[in-house]
């Protein structure tokens, strides 16, 4: 089982912080630079330290170059997903 979340990702912020909806997407703001998946590893693990799962959980599956990006989340369902993301400070809109 696993669900699909996207992101639209800011790199290079002052630190790691999820920023709330844009539209579908959870925006979230990352220290790391763009450069050789830096970006990519620090979502991977800023999400698997939100949603409570390992990093080995989450990966990003799509937009690995992108802003927009579709990273796939194990061992969660979708509702599931919400429901610790509300939990965390960040409901649904």
């Amino acid at each position: 089982m696993a669900a699909r979340l996207a992101v639209r990702v800011t790199p290079r912020a002052a630190r790691d912080a999820i920023q709330g909806w844009h539209g579908a997407a959870l925006k979230i703001r990352l220290h790391a630079a763009p450069e050789q998946g830096r970006a990519n590893a620090a979502l991977e693990e800023l999400l698997a330290r939100t949603l409570g799962v390992s990093k080995s959980c989450v990966a990003v599956t799509s937009g690995h170059t992108a802003r927009h990006k579709l990273v796939s989340i194990e061992s969660l369902d979708a509702p599931e997903i919400d429901r610790r993301l509300a939990a965390a400070g960040w409901p649904k809109p």
